[in-house]
């Protein structure tokens, strides 16, 4: 049960303040986060009792069948409706057969008997209002399905029975304590050129993860998209698994099944907007503008084409909210990544705005966003003490990360979304012989104090129509024929060289977190083109080639294995729960970068040519120092230049002197030297 939380009289100066001078100047926004908190929370307890209560929505609104009387309910908010219609299979879509009665609160209500209303069948309901007369989706919709021959979506008579979960003991404490992320879509999931579903991605996908040693699967595109080539961005249904991945129970499957496996489960959840459409969505449902929008051009996201949520509205609050809950507890989910926060907060949505100035974080707010996420944070926290919540925010807000009750948000971690931008510059502008490793140490390390970030070196972002993976940047057009192991190729010999070390750079210091996706690990090539008119509707470019990760005779194979070599080592080590890295060694000469974390030495030479001898470095304790990962390793298509089986003994006051090859990393362990 979620405790009934109390409303603080008096806030003092917030911790946010206290522990960032800086932010003194913004002390009253940053109380009046706290107060509008504490008041909207107390109006929801004074109302509903509880923060608990007032999340129930799912399980009042929607249609439900209710055992004990042998009924169907369907109850929908519409306060300014002239009158809703259930309509379906059952009364071959007769639009005056089965009106709704209004009841309180702008709720209208109908029931009907088992026999009347037979399980699986389609339905819609008919609203006539100001904007004239529509068949809609239900907005609390459990399960929606689309019809082969039309694609026209409705709503299913979906009768929930118990599920047999199995995962009683799992528990996402130690993922989010250090989170390794496999970032994927379902749909894309298969080799082949098609759609694929849960059980394709629970069957062949999921066991690879897990031998891959991730600890945390977030998935795209959960919940129901009319527009598939959208990335699940676009939602239309909130509480609705989306059909064309399978059933409800198919995606309680995999997360009981990754469970047992070790691995939590994420989803996207995208609140900061919803799709525009009449036929799916909840765009102008009542028949006005600002039933679950703002109305007129607030409520309009120019840019995403799509509309934007009314956060200062207690029944939208209830709506977003209540779709928190619901997830984590239908389904077992262990957190979520939230997308589009920086648009959410601010009224400019973060378009072409540079944040790079205290003031600009506190301009053009939207007050009633920032309730909304520390409710939000609050909810999940309730629901699921172990919830993993990330921003998905490029403004860099302070506090995103930290307490509400310090004036933060309440999340978790944020997404560090400059790191993949900046290799991706990096490699389109710059030639090798430019690169500055202070620049890569300033960029990795360049986020708040106390406020933790999940890094990584490219997610589906770097890939979508129009760029290209970070593989494919660095090899190109060599990736189609020289990734053979009998093929020799410099560009294929560096691409596979720089892409090892990018990925290790950036997981080991660029954050608390990190996260790849899926493909990435093992280079995947090209780029990613959901089907549609201008390719023809093809799914050639929406899909992963999972045969070339384990092909012995291909070179990505050895990217496969280095990633595995390289989760490895962040758990073995607790590399994420190691503190923050020490700078041992900036070399721009060399273009070697050294840095101490969790007691593991990673040394960096990112020269194109120059290998040193006999490298030395200061290093924090004196004893031996073991060689745990070098990615010149044979088995990573390295040139097994570095003897993994050498110690190299420290003295008190001396230096470590190591060879240290071009385009090569090396980790090593500390350990006391043999008396």
């Amino acid at each position: 049960m979620c405790a009934k939380l109390a409303v603080s009289e008096k806030v003092e100066v917030p911790g946010l303040v206290r522990n960032d001078p800086w932010l003194k100047p913004f002390e009253k926004e940053i109380i009046g986060r706290i107060n509008r908190y504490e008041k909207r929370l107390g109006d929801i307890n004074a109302e509903y009792g509880s923060l608990e209560g007032f999340t129930e929505a799912y399980k009042d609104l929607g249609l439900r069948f209710v055992e004990q009387k042998g009924v169907w309910v369907y109850r929908e908010w519409a306060p300014e409706a002239y009158a809703l219609n259930l309509i379906g299979d059952f009364n071959d879509w007769n639009r005056e057969s089965h009106p709704l009665r209004k009841t309180e609160g702008g709720i209208w209500e109908i029931k009907l008997k088992e026999a009347e209303l037979p399980e699986n069948s389609r339905l819609k309901v008919h609203v006539r209002g100001r904007n004239g007369l529509h068949d809609r989706i239900p907005a609390y919709a459990h399960r929606v399905v689309q019809d082969a021959q039309t694609a026209d979506f409705a709503m299913e008579a979906f009768r929930e029975r118990p599920f047999e979960w199995t995962d009683g003991d799992f528990s996402a404490k130690k993922a989010k304590a250090e989170p390794i992320i496999y970032e994927a879509h379902i749909g894309m999931a298969s080799e082949d050129g098609r759609v694929a579903d849960f059980e394709d991605f629970r069957r062949d996908v999921l066991p690879r993860i897990a031998s891959l040693g991730y600890n945390t699967i977030q998935l795209m595109a959960v919940m129901e998209h009319p527009y598939y080539g959208s990335f699940g961005y676009h939602v239309s249904n909130f509480f609705a698994v989306s059909s064309r991945f399978g059933t409800p129970d198919d995606f309680r499957r995999l997360v009981n099944e990754a469970h047992s496996l070790g691995i939590a489960i994420i989803i996207d959840l995208v609140h900061s907007h919803s799709v525009k459409n009449f036929a799916e969505g909840l765009n102008q449902f009542d028949g006005t503008e600002g039933q679950y929008f703002h109305p007129g051009g607030r409520g309009y996201h120019l840019a995403w084409d799509s509309m934007l949520f009314n956060y200062g509205k207690p029944e939208v609050l209830r709506f977003l909210l209540s779709n928190v809950r619901y997830w984590l507890e239908e389904y077992h989910l262990d957190g979520f990544r939230f997308d589009g926060v920086t648009s959410l907060l601010y009224f400019h949505h973060g378009d072409h705005i540079s944040f790079d100035s205290y003031e600009k974080y506190f301009e053009d707010v939207d007050w009633d966003a920032i309730t909304y996420l520390q409710l939000a944070s609050t909810v999940a926290h309730q629901t699921n003490p172990d919830a993993i919540i990330i921003a998905e925010d490029m403004s860099g807000m302070p506090g995103l990360c930290r307490p509400v009750s310090e004036g933060g948000f309440g999340f978790d971690f944020r997404l560090a979304m400059g790191i993949p931008d900046y290799w991706i510059k990096m490699l389109k502008e710059k030639q090798d012989d430019d690169w500055r490793m202070g620049d890569i140490w300033h960029t990795l390390t360049n986020r708040r104090a106390g406020e933790a970030v999940i890094a990584y070196a490219e997610s589906h972002d770097q890939a979508i129509v129009g760029d290209k993976t970070l593989a494919f940047w660095l090899m190109d057009k060599e990736m189609y024929t020289h990734m053979n192991k009998g093929s020799e190729s410099l560009v294929i010999d560096r691409g596979v060289a720089l892409h090892k070390m990018i990925r290790l750079i950036s997981a080991t210091l660029g954050g608390e977190g990190y996260l790849t996706f899926m493909g990435n690990e093992f280079g995947h090539p090209e780029w990613i083109d959901f089907p549609r008119e201008g390719n023809n509707w093809s799914h050639h470019y929406a899909r992963r080639q999972w045969s070339l990760a384990r092909n012995p005779f291909l070179k990505y194979i050895w990217l496969d294995d280095f990633d595995k070599a390289m989760v490895a080592l962040l758990k073995k080590y607790e590399v994420f729960e190691g503190g923050e890295c020490r700078q041992l060694n900036v070399d721009e000469k060399n273009h070697v970068l050294i840095y101490e974390r969790a007691g593991l030495v990673f040394a960096f030479n990112f020269h194109p040519e120059r290998s040193v001898p006999d490298y030395e470095f200061w290093v924090p304790k004196n004893g031996a120092y073991k060689v745990v990962l070098s990615s010149d390793h044979s088995d990573f298509g390295g040139h097994n230049r570095v003897d993994t089986n050498l110690k190299y003994g420290v003295s008190v006051g001396s230096k470590l002197s190591l060879y240290l090859p071009n385009r090569t990393v090396v980790v090593l362990e500390n350990e006391p030297l043999e008396v």
